[in-house]
């Protein structure tokens, strides 16, 4: 922390503004004391330029095309270690050692089961309700089964909540699945690693055998990790805003799973696959990149640039790699779907007009093609994320709450309304 101030005039008078710095990024100014020494608030709509937190977790420069997870470059977390390495990471703080991680694979698989009352929620649920849907309701159902040890102040109840909420939403997601197309659900094996435990609870039938195909395991393994956490997007602060009520933290996982399921933050993907389709063939390419050029038509192309990043998301590098691996795997670079996609991505890293307005391919377009690759329906993909993002979501909460500074969230307003005025009786109106 930097010991600086900045200086604030107001009328007559002169403010003293706290200046802080953290170990990366733009300094910060502390503007707690504002509004009790000016009776003034900041307008800041979508937070865009507001520190809510002080965090530790993920650093994102949008600037330079860097994330960072507790300082670890994801290029290299991508490429050394598999998803729950980097839970691990997320949870602690440091990569873990060969006993810690052979402890914490024992705790996770030693919770990969849910409650056999649980299953019969997804029976109350319309058979073709959105998968997100069901997964809001039965995360958050998971309070009601473990709400003897959710003490928000006890370190050990969060781990646990923790540890239960990795272990299960594999489960849980693949049961929606499951129920969506009216098939048994199919029960996790503890032996199994966890993308590959999570690829066959989701295409496996209960009269066949399942070997999963190592290179389609490694590619949901990388999207699981580069999806894990993002530093305080819109599900993140909503899990942040949840929890710092005092809500346990399965509500305040499912209240992220509610905010992802946007189609502006977690729908993404989806909107890569229905573009794809929309534009049909290799040969109409021209005409929708003509479109999107076009200020004046609302079309646009899906799964290019980004909000942060203007420069290449380094997630997309890592996931255009997975995508040629998966394809090349599965012998699909002669699919219409895939072989559109791929030549979209060459016009995209070549045309001026995309090149100069920093418009690449993001990881929202090679993971929607990858986990077409693998069988997962559309209407799957948000599901998926959630599952990825979870761990993310449960570290940010458990971080803020061992925060001394925690407050309940509470946003103030620029009030545009009508003024004060009186009620008349109905007859006089």
């Amino acid at each position: 922390m930097a010991d600086k101030t900045i200086y604030l005039q107001v009328d007559e008078a002169r403010h003293e503004l706290p200046l802080l710095s953290g170990s990366l990024g733009p300094d910060v100014i502390d503007i707690r004391r504002l509004y009790a020494e000016t009776g003034l608030f900041t307008y800041d709509p979508g937070f865009t330029s507001t520190a809510s937190c002080r965090s530790s977790i993920t650093y994102v420069d949008g600037d330079n095309g860097i994330l960072l997870y507790r300082g670890y470059p994801i290029e290299q977390l991508a490429e050394k270690c598999d998803f729950l390495e980097v839970c691990y990471l997320l949870l602690q703080g440091e990569l873990p050692k060969g006993s810690e991680m052979r402890n914490f694979v024992t705790s996770i698989s030693q919770h990969v089961m849910v409650h056999e009352q649980l299953t019969r929620f997804y029976s109350g649920f319309r058979r073709d309700a959105h998968p997100m849907a069901i997964l809001v309701g039965v995360v958050g159902a998971l309070s009601a089964f473990y709400h003897e040890v959710i003490d928000i102040n006890s370190k050990e109840d969060r781990y646990l909540s923790a540890i239960r909420l990795i272990a299960k939403m594999p489960t849980l997601v693949a049961m929606c699945y499951k129920y969506s197309i009216g098939m048994p659900f199919i029960y996790p094996k503890r032996k199994l690693g966890y993308a590959e435990n999570f690829l066959r609870m989701m295409m496996a039938d209960p009269y066949d055998d399942y070997i999963a195909n190592p290179v389609l395991v490694r590619a949901l393994d990388r999207i699981l990790i580069l999806h894990a956490d993002h530093e305080q997007n819109a599900s993140t602060s909503t899990v942040r805003l949840a929890g710092s009520s005092g809500a346990n933290p399965y509500a305040c996982v499912a209240a992220g799973i509610a905010c992802l399921w946007g189609a502006a933050h977690g729908g993404a993907n989806e909107a890569v696959l229905n573009m794809l389709e929309e534009i049909g063939d290799v040969s109409r390419i021209g005409e929708y990149v003509n479109r999107a050029k076009d200020k004046n038509d609302p079309f646009r192309l899906m799964g290019f640039g980004h909000r942060v990043y203007k420069n290449y998301d380094p997630r997309a590098k890592l996931m255009r790699q997975t995508c040629h691996e998966v394809l090349s795997a599965l012998n699909l670079h002669d699919d219409r779907l895939f072989k559109l996609a791929m030549e979209l991505e060459r016009i995209a890293l070549e045309d001026d007009y995309f090149v100069q307005r920093k418009l690449y391919p993001n990881v929202d377009f090679y993971s929607g093609i990858v986990l077409r690759a693998l069988g997962i329906p559309t209407e799957m993909f948000t599901a998926i994320f959630a599952l990825a993002r979870s761990i993310g979501w449960i570290a940010q909460w458990d971080e803020m709450i061992s925060d001394p500074e925690l407050r309940i969230g509470r946003p103030r307003q620029l009030y545009q309304g009508v003024i004060t005025r009186d009620v008349t009786n109905i007859s006089a109106r």
